[in-house]
């Protein structure tokens, strides 16, 4: 009997109609298959199914992943057991657990053989980078590196602290370190587990460390790090040289032609890339160091309970769970301006903390040091704690449970929050306002906080804590308005209406310049008034959590307004702030500035 197997890639976010669709198929064709909606519309390598059924029996199947955006190949096999030995084209690699060469070591091992070595006399050269895309520009600057000593190491960058976005790196770093040791002219390699080179260079101290030409105008490096390279080079003897030799961009040469994202936003990418410049953009961004601003509103302490589950109660209809470990995260307000503080040095935070258990100690370790902090305590209460239990094994929440005093601040607070405001509320370019409904911000300053006079930026959060009771129509105002798809419904009472026609109706009604509704997977759609509407496709698709990337994308597109930015490019920074920010858990980390302009870079590459 035929048997037949199947490659699916390229499934990126099919609704969740078609998701389920293409779910129900496979079980009825192929009942031994386990899958879930989550792998099949995250699928960043190709998924392979079997069946002895009838090639008829899985058209359907074959229609189906075809309308989700999915690439569909089905092999013929003569036996039930075997299948062709040779895989059939890969969108990316494969998998490797480690690598095979005998000259990839780890930064220990490099140590010792740097040391034995040196003994001998030879002098050691250094290489970092992420060499993800190897092309003959790599190849080159090695073999120049190479006739600077005797023995050449190159050490690469681990996976996980490679943020150039979606289906980044394409090669996982063992296929990175095989693929380089293979190059004659290198003698060792070793994958650091850090975002930049100081690992490699304060092991090792190369007598020489080769960067490539880009890097000689040290102004041009957007993450600044060449000058702590060089600095720690040259503290331990040794000197930094930069080859002179053809370059290529492997974020170019992937952008060109490998399909990081689906056609649409291939076109998007190459027309917003010939508006702006990776380097005017950095500029803009830089040029919001000195705005002055006020982020207000509620402290949120977010604690993620991880456990195991045991199973279920003998004498209850409940789920036992064993606990394993927790974290505290800073988020609300104080992760908006922990985030906002990425982009200018002048930012100060006023909010309530709960005088009975205040976490003040630890929210004062996790704010950027950058950030002046005005905390105003409310007695008999606990600073607001949003405690959610998550499965170990599979990062998937469970339940939440909340600790929270959500009744309007009492007038004594309200006060010294109010005379606040009073007396410097006009020394602030911009003033974001994180209302998540939890009692801090009352009618009365409300109405402090939308006068004509401050430059106000919206964030009014809908939540399991105060759903239907907090929407941004509640405001007089508002200068710039950031929502998202559910909020704008329950803010308008329109629960099918046309999107583009809601943002119109609350932009005229609280007199705001400009609204961005996020969507989600269908990315985020722009309304200025007197411009129109500005539609910006998602950018990322690797979710880690998505608690948090709201208020990533509302804290860093905020000052971008108050610049007088061009709504496409809000568009495009704040997407690209969303997609970073899902691959961070919870508020564990602000999406940094560095990390945004290294992802713009790729994207903007053709």
């Amino acid at each position: 009997m035929d048997s037949y197997q199947l490659v699916i890639t390229g499934i990126c976010e099919p609704t969740a109609e078609i998701a389920d669709q293409v779910l129900d198929l496979i079980e009825d064709v192929m009942p031994d298959e386990v899958l879930d909606r989550t792998t099949l519309i995250t699928l960043n390598q190709p998924l392979v199914v079997k069946s002895s059924d009838s090639e008829a029996q899985l058209t359907a199947l074959y229609d189906s992943i075809s309308r989700a955006g999915g690439k569909v190949q089905i092999i013929r096999s003569r036996s039930t057991d075997q299948f062709p030995e040779e895989a059939p084209p890969r969108r990316y690699p494969p998998v490797v657990e480690e690598s095979t060469s005998t000259k990839v070591k780890t930064l220990e091992e490099l140590q010792t053989l740097v040391a034995r070595h040196r003994s001998a006399g030879r002098k050691i050269v250094l290489c970092h980078g992420v060499f993800d895309l190897v092309h003959l520009g790599h190849v080159r600057h090695i073999n120049a590196a190479r006739k600077h000593g005797d023995i050449l190491i190159i050490t690469i960058t681990a996976d996980q602290h490679v943020k150039r976005g979606p289906g980044r790196p394409v090669f996982n770093h063992n296929l990175r370190a095989e693929t380089l040791s293979n190059l004659e002219a290198v003698d060792y390699v070793a994958i650091i587990d850090a975002p930049t080179a100081m690992a490699s260079i304060e092991a090792i101290q190369p007598d020489v460390y080769v960067k490539g030409q880009d890097y000689k105008d040290k102004k041009k490096d957007l993450t600044g790090k060449i000058f702590d390279e060089q600095e720690a080079v040259e503290r331990y003897g040794g000197k930094v040289v930069f080859t002179d030799e053809i370059t290529f961009s492997s974020s170019q040469l992937i952008n060109l032609y490998l399909d990081s994202y689906p056609p649409q936003t291939m076109e998007y990418l190459k027309e917003i890339s010939s508006r702006y410049s990776i380097e005017r953009i950095a500029e803009m961004l830089d040029a919001l160091k000195q705005m002055r601003i006020l982020v207000i509103g509620d402290a949120i302490i977010d604690q993620y309970h991880y456990c195991t589950t045991l199973g279920k109660s003998s004498k209850e209809n409940i789920v036992a769970n064993k606990y394993l470990s927790e974290e505290n995260f800073a988020g609300g307000s104080l992760a908006v301006a922990n985030h906002v503080a990425q982009l200018s040095d002048n930012v100060t935070l006023l909010t309530v903390l709960g005088e009975n258990d205040s976490f003040r100690d630890f929210i004062q370790a996790k704010l950027n040091s950058k950030i002046k902090a005005e905390f105003v305590p409310r007695p008999g209460c606990v600073t607001t704690v949003k405690r959610r239990y998550i499965a170990g094994d599979t990062n998937k929440k469970l339940f939440e449970v909340c600790f929270l005093e959500d009744t309007p601040l009492p007038r004594r607070e309200e006060q010294l929050v109010g005379n606040f405001l009073e007396q410097y509320l006009k020394d602030y370019d911009l003033v974001l306002a994180a209302d998540f409904g939890h009692g801090m911000i009352t009618r009365r300053l409300m109405g402090m906080l939308s006068r004509p006079t401050n430059r106000l930026a919206l964030n009014v959060q809908s939540n399991s804590a105060n759903r239907g009771f907090n929407l941004v129509t509640k405001y007089a105002r508002g200068d710039f308005i950031c929502i998202d798809e559910a909020e704008i419904r329950l803010a308008t009472h329109s629960r099918f209406g046309d999107i583009p026609k809601l943002a119109r109706q609350i932009c005229h009604r609280l007199h705001a310049r400009q609204i961005i509704v996020t969507q989600g997977s269908e990315g985020s759609l722009s309304y200025v008034q007197g411009q129109g509407f500005s539609k910006t496709p998602a950018l990322g698709f690797q979710k880690v959590d998505l608690v948090g990337a709201g208020d990533a994308f509302y804290a860093l597109t905020s000052p971008c307004f108050a610049a007088g930015y061009p709504q496409d490019l809000i568009g495009l920074i704040g997407n690209a702030v969303g997609s970073l920010a899902i691959q961070i858990v919870c508020n564990r980390e602000p999406v940094n500035k560095t990390d945004l302009l290294k992802f713009l870079t790729r994207l903007l590459k053709f």
